[in-house]
C-alpha cells in the first residue's frame, strides 16, 4: 500500500514538474500565434483576394500582417517629422476638436500615449513603497510622475504621482498624491515589480539593496511610538472626565 502511494505522489511530482516548466512556454507560444495571426487576418481582409500573398507564393509567411502595420506605422512616424505631416496632424487635431465626445477621449489617450512612449518620460521608471490604504500596511506602486499645478499648489509637500496597481490585473488601480520624503524607492525593476503584483506575492525579487530595510523597520518603530503617544493621550482624556 506504502510503494502505491509513493508511486502515485511521484508521478504527481513529475507531473506537476511538467506543467510548471512546459505551461509558461506553452502559453507564450499560444499568445503569440494569436498575435500574428490577428494581424494576418486583418491584412487579408483590406488586400483583394487576387494579391493575396498566399495565392501568389506556394508556401504561407506567418507574421507578414505584423511586418506590414510594424513597417505602415514606421512610415507614417517619417511623415510626420515633416512639415507636410506636421500640417496634416494639426489640420486632423482641429476638426477633432470641435467634435464634444471624440476630443476628450482623443486628448486623453494622446496624453497617455505621449507620456508613455516619450523618450524623456520617466513614467512607469521606478518602484516604491509606500504606506497603504493605512500607517503600517504597505504597497508597491509606480511613479508616473511629478504633481503639478492645482494639486501641487494647494499643498505644502512636494508631491509625486503614484499609480497603485491591483492584484492579479494591474491594468486597473488608484491614482495617489503622495508626499515624496514618505515614499521608500525599491532597487527592483518595473518587470520586477509588475510580476511581484500579478503574482499577488508569489513571484519576489532577490533584494538587491539589505540597507532599505533598516528605514522600514525605523517607519514602524516610528508608527509604534505615535500609537502609544495617542493611546497615552486618549487615557488621559478619559481621565479628566
Amino acid at each position: 500500500m506504502k510503494n502505491t502511494r509513493s508511486i502515485f505522489a511521484k508521478f504527481r511530482g513529475y507531473f506537476l514538474t511538467g506543467v510548471v516548466v512546459t505551461a509558461p512556454i506553452g502559453l507564450t507560444v499560444y499568445f503569440a500565434i494569436i498575435f500574428v495571426e490577428f494581424f494576418d487576418n486583418k491584412l487579408r481582409a483590406i488586400i483583394p483576394v487576387e494579391y493575396h500573398y498566399d495565392e501568389i507564393l506556394p508556401f504561407q509567411i506567418p507574421g507578414i500582417g505584423l511586418i506590414v502595420v510594424f513597417l505602415l506605422l514606421t512610415f507614417i512616424g517619417f511623415l510626420t517629422a515633416g512639415f507636410v505631416g506636421r500640417y496634416i496632424i494639426k489640420l486632423g487635431e482641429r476638426i477633432i476638436e470641435r467634435l464634444p465626445i471624440i476630443r476628450s477621449v482623443y486628448g486623453a489617450l494622446k496624453q497617455i500615449f505621449e507620456s508613455v512612449l516619450a523618450s524623456s518620460s520617466e513614467s512607469f521608471r521606478e518602484v516604491v513603497l509606500l504606506e497603504y490604504p493605512r500607517r503600517g500596511i504597505w504597497a508597491i506602486g509606480f511613479i508616473t510622475g511629478v504633481t503639478r499645478e492645482e494639486v501641487q499648489n494647494i499643498t505644502d509637500n512636494e508631491m509625486v504621482n503614484i499609480f497603485l496597481p491591483t492584484t492579479p490585473n494591474p491594468t486597473s488601480g488608484f491614482l495617489l498624491f503622495v508626499p515624496k520624503d514618505e515614499l521608500i524607492q525599491l532597487n527592483m525593476s518595473v518587470e520586477e515589480g509588475m510580476k511581484m503584483v500579478i503574482s499577488g506575492g508569489i513571484i519576489t525579487p532577490t533584494d538587491k539593496n539589505i540597507k532599505k530595510r533598516i528605514k522600514v523597520q525605523t517607519r514602524g518603530a516610528e508608527i509604534k511610538l505615535l500609537k502609544d503617544v495617542e493611546n497615552t493621550i486618549n487615557r488621559i482624556k478619559k481621565n479628566k472626565k
